[in-house]
C-alpha cells in the first residue's frame, strides 16, 4: 500500500505539541558558544559544506601537500579533523588526542590517556564560552575533558577529568561495554552522545544521554529500549528492557541549534540476526529520533527497519537540508541507509518530503522468529545502490572467476532486500552489510540542493544455525564470536580479522584482555568470566575445545534471553582471487537532486591499482570515508581502500578534475578550513582497510601553492 506523508506517523497530542512548538519562528540565534571553524561533520548540522571559494574548479590541478603530521604510530585512523582557534584537533591511532598549528602541521601537544585504543574514532567535539575552551575526547568508555589550548585535563570535569559511559545505564557499570566511535554534539552547556556496544546478548542499552560540559554531570537520558510507561514500550516483550541491549547511535547526530532539536539515528537491537527475545517492531532501534535538546523529550521519529533481522543499522549522522519542493521552502533532515535508500523528511514535524509505501517481504521459517510482515521504502529518490543480485550481475573478471561466481550463486538465496536468513542455505545481502552509505557521512550543497554520498556496492552472505549451547570454549565462541570471525575462525578481512594462527602472533595474556577489553571494531566481553574468557582464548588459539568454559557469564543471564539460533558470520562475495563476485562499479559517488528527487550523476569510486595494469580501470572499490562539498564548485573524497587517493570532482557533472597519491588510503572524511589566508584540504590517512592501504598514522594537508 501506498503510505503518504499524513499516514507514515502517528503522534500523539503531546507530540504534536511539540511538532507545533518547534516550528514557531524564532528569532536568530546567537553565535552558537560550540563553533569551530570545522567541526564534525564540518558543523552540528552534519552538512559537510565549506563556503571558501580559493580553491576552484580552474586552479584545483595546482594542489600540492603543504605539510604533513606524522603521529608517529602506524595504524587505521578513521578521524575527521577538528580545527578551532587556530589548532587542528586529531587522534592518533591508539586514539591520542593531539593538536598541530592548522597552518604549518607544527605540533603542539599530545594528550595520553594512558587507555591504548584502536579502531573507529572518528572525531572530537569542541566547546567555549568566549573565555575558555574544552575539547572532549573519547578513550575506551571514557570521554575527557582537555584544555583545548594545552590538552591538560580538566579534573573538575566528571571523576579527575573523565565521565565513564558505562555509567548511568540501570545495570552494573562493571558488566557493561559502552565506547564513543564517532563524536556527538555540543547544545549550550549540553554534551549529547550515544555509543558503541555488542552486538549480542547480553549487551549494554543504547541510552542517548546529555552531559554537562562542565561538571560532567547526566543531565538527561532517552531510553531507546523504552521503559514500563513511555512511549514504544508495547513494540517489545515487557521485561525487555530489563535484558535487551543495542538500539544503539553510534553513527554520530545533527543539531538544529535554532529549533533546539537534536536528530538521533539508532542502530538495530541485540541480538542483530535472531530476535525471539525481542519480539515486535522495537521501537526505537533502527529510528530516526527527534529530541528536544535541552529536555530529552521525544518530538518525532521514524523507524526505518522494523524488528531488524539483518544488521540494518543507520549508519551516518544526518544531514540538515533546505529543499524547494512544491513550491515550497522545506527545512528537512536526509537520512541515508546501508541498504542504498535515502529519506527525507520535514524537519520540525517529521513528515516525509516524498512519499513512502509500506511493503510486504517474507516471513521467517525460523522456529521463534517473527519477521516484519512490512517495511518502509521511498518512492523517491531512486535508491543508490543495487538491490538485487541476479545472475547477470556477476563478476566477468575473467571466465573462471565469472564460472566460480555461478557456481555460488546457484547454492544462495536472492530474492532482494528484506530476507530473513534461514538455517538450510545462505542468503544474499545487497548490498552488504557494510552498506550502500557508510559511516563517513554526506555533504550537502545549499546553492544547488543537491545530496552527495559514497556507497559500498558489494554483496555480502548470512544465515543462522542452531546453537550447540554448553560452556565449552568452542560452544562460547560459536555463541559470542563466530557472528563475526565465522565458525571456521576465518573472518573476512580485512574488515574482520582472521583468527586463524593466532596463537603464534599474540600471547595467552594478550587475547585475555583483547576477549574483556575488546579492540578496533570488536566490542569486549565484560560480562564473561575468567574461565569462560580462557576457554574462548584456548579455543581460538588452538581450535581445540576442552570442555571446561566454567559459567560462561559474572552472572545468569536473563532468563528471557534466547540463543537458539545464532549468526553464522559475515561473509563478503569475493572470488577466489579476492576480488568482488559481482559485476561493478564496486563502489560509487552519487549526486541526488533534493528538490526534485532526481540523480543528477553516478560515477565509479576507487580502484585496484593491480587491475588498472591490466587494463580494468574505473571498477570503484569500497570505500570508508564521506564527500565535502564546497562553494569553489568541488567535492572532495578520499575513502577508497585500495589506491590511496583523494580525489576532487566537479561537483555539477561528477568530472574528475584532481587526484593525488598519498602514503597511506585515506578512509576517513575531509576536512576544510582556512588559515593564514590558505584553504586547506586535510584527510587522515590511515590505511586500515586494506592489505595494501599502506602503514597509516599520517595526517596530510594541500593547498595551493604560495
Amino acid at each position: 500500500m501506498t503510505v503518504t506523508p499524513r499516514h507514515v506517523l502517528l503522534f500523539s497530542a503531546a507530540l504534536l505539541a511539540a511538532a507545533a512548538a518547534a516550528q514557531r519562528v524564532e528569532p536568530p540565534a546567537p553565535a552558537r558558544a560550540s563553533s569551530a571553524l570545522w567541526g564534525y561533520g564540518g558543523g552540528p548540522e552534519q552538512t559537510r559544506y565549506s563556503r571558501l571559494t580559493q580553491i576552484t574548479r580552474a586552479n584545483v590541478a595546482r594542489l600540492q601537500v603543504a605539510w604533513t603530521y606524522d603521529t608517529g604510530e602506524t595504524g587505521a585512523l578513521q578521524t575527521q579533523p577538528l580545527v578551532a582557534g587556530g589548532l587542528l584537533y586529531g587522534y592518533t591511532p591508539t586514539h591520542k588526542a593531539f593538536a598541530v598549528d592548522a597552518a604549518t602541521g607544527v605540533h603542539r601537544w599530545t594528550f595520553d590517556p594512558g587507555v591504548r585504543g584502536s579502531g573507529p574514532n572518528r572525531g572530537l567535539m569542541y566547546w567555549t564560552d568566549g573565555r575558555a575552551a574544552r575539547l572532549f575526547a573519547a578513550a575506551g568508555t571514557f570521554i575527557y575533558a582537555l584544555d583545548a589550548a594545552t590538552g591538560t585535563p580538566i579534573t573538575s570535569f566528571g571523576t579527575d577529568g573523565r565521565v565513564d559511559l558505562r555509567e548511568h545505564l540501570g545495570r552494573d557499570p562493571l558488566t557493561q561495554g559502552v565506547r564513543l566511535t564517532t563524536p556527538g554534539v555540543i547544545y549550550k552547556d549540553l554534551m549529547i552522545v550515544g555509543g558503541r556496544v555488542g552486538e549480542g546478548l547480553p549487551t549494554s542499552p543504547g541510552d542517548i544521554r546529555a552531559y554537562d560540559v562542565r561538571t560532567g554531570a547526566v543531565r538527561w537520558s532517552f531510553h531507546t529500549i523504552p521503559h514500563p510507561g513511555e512511549a514504544g514500550y508495547e513494540t517489545w516483550p515487557k521485561r525487555a528492557w530489563e535484558y535487551s541491549g543495542a538500539a544503539n547511535s553510534w553513527a554520530g547526530m545533527a543539531l538544529d541549534e535554532r529549533r533546539g532539536l537534536v536528530y538521533v539515528p539508532t542502530g538495530s537491537a541485540a541480538s542483530d540476526f535472531y530476535g525471539a527475545d525481542r519480539l515486535g517492531d522495537n521501537l526505537f532501534a533502527n529510528s530516526l529520533i527527534a529530541l528536544d535538546a535541552a529536555t530529552g523529550k521525544r518530538a518525532w521519529h521514524f523507524q526505518f527497519v522494523r524488528h531488524d533481522i539483518w544488521d540494518r543499522d543507520l549508519p551516518s549522522p544526518p544531514t540538515l537540508v533546505t529543499v524547494r519542493r512544491n513550491g515550497r521552502t522545506i527545512d528537512a533532515v536526509a537520512q541515508a541507509t546501508k541498504h542504498g535508500f535515502l529519506f527525507v523528511f520535514d524537519r520540525a514535524s517529521g513528515e516525509p518530503v516524498f512519499p513512502i509505501e509500506y511493503t510486504p517481504f517474507p516471513a521467517s521459517t525460523v522456529p521463534g522468529e517473527a519477521a516484519s510482515t512490512a517495511q518502509p521504502v521511498p518512492t523517491i529518490p531512486a535508491p543508490f545502490a543495487r538491490q538485487k543480485l541476479t545472475a547477470d550481475l556477476l563478476t566477468s573478471r575473467t571466465p573462471a572467476a565469472r564460472q566460480w561466481a555461478l557456481d555460488q550463486f546457484k547454492a544462495f538465496r536472492s530474492e532482494g532486500q528484506f530476507v530473513p536468513f534461514g538455517l538450510d542455505r545462505e542468503t544474499v545481502v545487497f548490498p552488504g552489510f557494510d552498506g550502500g552509505a557508510e559511516w563517513g557521512g554526506q555533504a550537502f550543497d545549499p546553492e544547488t540542493g543537491v545530496y552527495y554520498v559514497n556507497a559500498n556496492d558489494l554483496a555480502w552472505t548470512g544465515g543462522l544455525a542452531p546453537n550447540s549451547g554448553g560452556q565449552s570454549g568452542q560452544a562460547l565462541y560459536l555463541q559470542h564470536c563466530a557472528a563475526c570471525h565465522r565458525d571456521d575462525r576465518r573472518g573476512t578481512p580485512p574488515q574482520i580479522a582472521s583468527l586463524v594462527g593466532i596463537g603464534e602472533r599474540r600471547t595467552f595474556t594478550d587475547l585475555v584482555a583483547l576477549v574483556k577489553q575488546g579492540t578496533g571494531r570488536m566490542p569486549g566481553f565484560p560480562q564473561l568470566d575468567a574461565v569462560a574468557v580462557s576457554a574462548i582464548v584456548e579455543f581460538v588459539r588452538t581450535g581445540r575445545s576442552d570442555g571446561r568454559g566454567g559459567t560462561g557469564a559474572a552472572a545468569p543471564a536473563h532468563p528471557s534471553i534466547d540463543n537458539t539460533y545464532r549468526f553464522t558470520g559475515y561473509r563478503k562475495f569475493v572470488d577466489p582471487d579476492g576480488y568482488p563476485a559481482t559485476a561493478p562499479p564496486w563502489g560509487t559517488l552519487n549526486a541526488i537532486n533534493l528538490n526534485t528527487g532526481d540523480h543528477a550523476w553516478k560515477v565509479p569510486l576507487g580502484e585496484y591499482p593491480e587491475l588498472v595494469r591490466q587494463g580494468l580501470a574505473n571498477t570503484g572499490s569500497e570505500n570508508y570515508g564521506g564527500p565535502i562539498v564546497t562553494a569553489g564548485g568541488l567535492v572532495f573524497i578520499a575513502a577508497t581502500n585500495h589506491d590511496r587517493k583523494i580525489r576532487a570532482f566537479d561537483k555539477t557533472t561528477g568530472t574528475l578534475l584532481w587526484e593525488a597519491t598519498m602514503p597511506s588510503s585515506g578512509n576517513a572524511t575531509p576536512a576544510t578550513y582556512e588559515a593564514n589566508g590558505r584553504q586547506f584540504v586535510v584527510v587522515a590517512a590511515g590505511g586500515g582497510k586494506s592489505s595494501t592501504g599502506g602503514p597509516g598514522g599520517v595526517y596530510v594537508a594541500f593547498a595551493l601553492p604560495r
